[in-house]
């Protein structure tokens, strides 16, 4: 009889494509400026992304675009945030004082140069990403944009959203 072994790896696909995007635009700016140059209309959503840190829950905004026509589904995602932790601190026996510590928290911490990082679920071999980064890079207030391989992320679990 013989032995069939099923790696986990047999049944995950990578149906994603992940362009970086660095720009110092705030976001709902880039998602002007990319809804004028690209054929796409991202929104704001209601659905922030949660990543629980030591800190508490950093939240990440988001703009989506759900392109019915070609079944794509596309984010908008800034890849820093802060948070902001106060901390009571006794600086003599009758008086304290209470400081705000900022933190810069990373979606993707490998990639901690780039603003922002969109998303795009549902893509298929002909989904040709170099066009839409060559129709990113017409955008002058975007620096530079370049796609990002998914294998050589450690914090792909942040991406399921």
């Amino acid at each position: 009889m013989a032995i069939h072994k099923i790696q986990i790896d047999d049944f995950i696909s990578i149906d994603y494509q992940l362009v970086a995007v660095h720009s110092t635009l705030e976001d709902y700016r880039l998602a002007y400026f990319i809804n004028q140059k690209l054929a796409v209309s991202f929104e704001k959503s209601e659905h922030d992304i949660g990543i629980q840190i030591p800190e508490g829950k950093s939240h990440f905004t988001r703009f989506v675009f759900d392109d019915e026509e070609n079944e794509l589904y596309w984010n908008l995602i800034p890849n820093k945030t802060k948070v902001v932790t106060r901390q009571t601190k006794a600086t003599s026996l009758f008086d304290e004082t209470e400081l705000d510590i900022t933190t810069n928290i990373y979606l993707l911490p490998e990639l901690k140069k780039v603003d922002y990082i969109i998303k795009i679920e549902n893509t298929d071999d002909f989904f040709d990403v170099d066009q839409l980064i060559d129709e990113l890079l017409a955008i002058k207030q975007i620096t530079t944009a370049y796609k990002i391989e998914q294998h050589t992320l450690k914090s792909k679990n942040n991406l399921i959203f």
